[in-house]
């Protein structure tokens, strides 16, 4: 059977081990003076296995429907692959330099084996959307499983991330004080600043104009400009997507008007808090439609056909939001949108103030994770109205008895 017939039991094993969350200082201290290569080592030999694995068992519970997909099978077969190659240096020396060479080497291969998981994973969504009917529970199911293995994810390249930016031996010339990918003193505006003009310049590019940034800080310690200990690209990431968000209802909103209301940020520091709110004033949405815009589901825009220009590029592929809240949750913090539909939206970015707040945020492989793929159809306990107008002669002759 080979090597791949033990595949089934390697993953047994390790998804009985929870994965150990990582602080910020942690992830510092692996990377600052005292780094020592061997320790990440010895200690990702055995973590990157438990995180796999702990999510290579819910991957199993995914509807059948879903899981045959070309697509997902995919997807498992490029983790199935990972697992092996790190299960590959179990049993080497970390004493042997040319081992530690070996698994950086190892690593990276990795990770760009798994670059396209994302999309891979939303065009499973598709086929399984265009050959199936929906319902209610696996939808549920789908959306549970998704954020979990996209977290899953996150935090895996995160851990790959730090190790080989730290022991490729080079130092990045770019950000020469980053540690790997976080850096201790992320200046807010600036990433604010960098997110806003990205999404300017596509804008640009497609309405051939942009609304301006108006943007304040308020720090409650002192007069510096905000800074926290945090992974810039992460941050750029979910700004990034605001900005583009509220650009494309900022413009679709004032079509005929010549000056455009400018998106507003407030960023804001506090005891425990960041926080990061963006205001346009683009028309808003409808409160109960904000779920929706959170969901894999409903934001899978079918693959625009080769040739067709359909899809405006700042509509972007559907899952920038639901992905620029898990970036958020995944150091406990939150993303979260107040709408006022007819006036816009405020989006705010919620992230641990203190280094020692931010902790991973993983998923488990548990009974309660397995529970909530049973999740079944209940009635609900509160009253469906319906659709029909009640008609209230009929009562009126019940009671004429």
């Amino acid at each position: 059977s080979g090597p791949c017939g033990s595949v089934p039991k390697h993953i047994e094993h390790f998804s009985k081990f929870s994965p150990s969350p990582l602080s910020m200082k942690q992830f510092l201290d692996f990377g600052s003076i005292n780094a020592c290569e061997k320790t990440s080592f010895v200690f990702l030999r055995q973590e990157l296995p438990v995180r796999l694995s702990n999510i290579m068992k819910e991957i199993n519970l995914l509807p059948d429907r879903l899981l045959t997909t070309p697509s997902v099978q995919m997807v498992q077969s490029w983790y199935i692959q990972s697992l092996m190659e790190i299960l590959h240096f179990l049993d080497k020396n970390p004493d042997d330099h040319r081992v530690l060479g070996e698994f950086v080497d190892a690593l990276v291969t990795i990770r760009n084996r798994h670059n396209d998981v994302v999309p891979t994973m939303a065009q499973g969504i598709i086929e399984y959307k265009e050959a199936f009917p929906q319902d209610v529970v696996t939808n549920q199911n789908i959306q549970y499983f998704l954020d979990r293995f996209y977290m899953s994810r996150i935090s895996i390249r995160m851990l790959i991330n730090q190790h080989t930016l730290i022991f490729d031996g080079t130092t990045n010339p770019v950000h020469p004080n980053t540690i790997g990918s976080i850096d201790p003193h992320c200046q807010v505006g600036d990433v604010v600043q960098d997110a806003f003009h990205s999404a300017k310049m596509l804008c640009d590019q497609y309405y051939l104009r942009s609304p301006d940034l108006v943007l304040q800080e308020m720090n409650k310690k002192s007069n510096h400009p905000i800074s926290i200990v945090y992974v810039p690209s992460h941050l750029y990431h979910m700004l990034f997507e605001l900005f583009k968000n509220a650009m494309r209802a900022t413009i679709e909103t004032h079509e005929s008007s010549n000056n455009l209301p400018p998106i507003q940020v407030l960023v804001s520091l506090g005891g425990e808090d960041m926080s990061i709110k963006v205001s346009d004033r683009g028309g808003g949405v409808a409160f109960r439609r904000i779920e929706n815009l959170f969901s894999y589901l409903y934001s899978t825009a079918p693959a625009p056909q080769i040739g067709e220009h359909t899809r405006p590029p700042l509509a972007g592929f559907g899952y920038g939001l639901p992905i620029s809240r898990l970036y958020a949750k995944y150091f406990q913090g939150d993303l979260q949108l107040y709408t006022m539909e007819g006036y816009g939206t405020d989006a705010v970015i919620y992230l641990k103030a203190l280094s020692t707040d931010s902790i991973e945020r993983l998923p488990v492989y548990n009974k309660t994770a397995l529970k909530n793929y049973k999740v079944s159809q209940e009635a609900d306990d509160w009253c469906v109205p319906s659709k029909e107008p009640l008609d209230l002669s009929s009562y009126k002759v019940a009671k004429a008895k």
